[in-house]
């Protein structure tokens, strides 16, 4: 049993790390929703439901990459402008380099997957 627990906690070390200067580009939904993420800190976010209750939203601001050794590595996005009423930022998880999601609830499972595409 401690063996096991050894190289659960040993894999866990091997999770890989993101890289916040590979982040910035065209991430796409199944529904052709689309989060971008600029070079210079900023988004835009293109019909993209971020929750189970509300529908495609457009929306932009800045993003910051949030390194975390306790929980899932996360960017976050300070929302500006656009659909998502009275927000002033959420919170878009990162599972690799090409794949970002966001999570309504935090106990729950992702609410919208998003994959890196070629930026044409």
């Amino acid at each position: 049993m401690a063996t096991v627990v050894g190289l659960a906690v040993l894999a866990s070390g091997c999770a890989a790390s993101i890289d916040p200067d590979a982040l910035p580009g065209r991430y796409r939904d199944e529904t052709g929703g689309e989060v971008r993420l600029e070079p210079d800190g900023t988004f835009s976010v293109t019909a993209v439901s971020t929750n189970d209750s509300s529908g495609p939203a457009d929306f932009s601001g800045t993003w910051e990459f949030h390194d975390s050794d306790m929980t899932t590595d996360f960017v976050y996005l300070s929302v500006e402008d656009g659909g998502l009423g009275r927000i002033a930022g959420i919170q878009l998880y990162t599972e690799d380099q090409e794949t970002v999601y966001f999570r309504h609830d935090v106990d729950g499972p992702p609410t919208t997957v998003l994959h890196k595409v070629d930026t044409p």
